[in-house]
């Protein structure tokens, strides 16, 4: 009789996680006000969302390199970094053409390098404690390790992201 409980509960669990695993991401969207990060399916359904941690300077988009802002506004996931000093990263396509121009237009580097990112190697053990402070990423989406790697088998490299105010 156990075995079979035992039984049943696995076929549950991993039926469960293989329906999640099938269902297809078509787009992020970041809101910094909330703390956000949804998944949303080609239905424009939300199917996952994580509370997330963004830079020291939270408020307003980036405008340039070493402002500690997050952009906002369109662009997609650029590409992947197994090997990142952060457990796994997802580039953002920050700077697009309208972000270069707005800080030539002012002399100054837009910046780049704006992933979505796990915790800084070997602190995984800090968990969503992480996100009590806005403080320790520089404009970057931060979540948590075992939430980058959900989120690295769900999103490939082009899909959009909108990040709000």
């Amino acid at each position: 009789m156990l075995i079979r409980i035992l039984f049943a509960i696995t076929i549950v669990f991993s039926s469960c996680g293989h329906v999640f695993a099938q269902e297809n991401a078509y787009k992020i969207e970041v809101f910094k006000s909330q703390r956000v990060l949804n998944i949303l399916n080609s239905q424009n359904t939300v199917i996952k969302t994580y509370k997330i941690a963004l830079g020291g300077n939270p408020k307003g988009p980036k405008t340039q390199e070493g402002d500690k802002k997050t952009p906002e506004g369109l662009y997609k996931i650029a590409s992947r970094n197994e090997k990142s000093g952060f457990h796994r990263a997802l580039k953002i396509s920050y700077p697009n053409s309208q972000d270069t121009q707005n800080a030539k237009k002012n002399g100054v580097s837009a910046g780049g390098d704006i992933m979505i990112h796990g915790m800084r190697n070997g602190l995984g053990w800090i968990g969503s404690w992480h996100r009590l402070y806005d403080t320790w990423t520089n404009g970057c989406i931060a979540v948590t390790d075992s939430e980058i790697e959900e989120i690295w088998a769900l999103i490939p490299n082009n899909t959009p992201i909108e990040i709000h105010p």
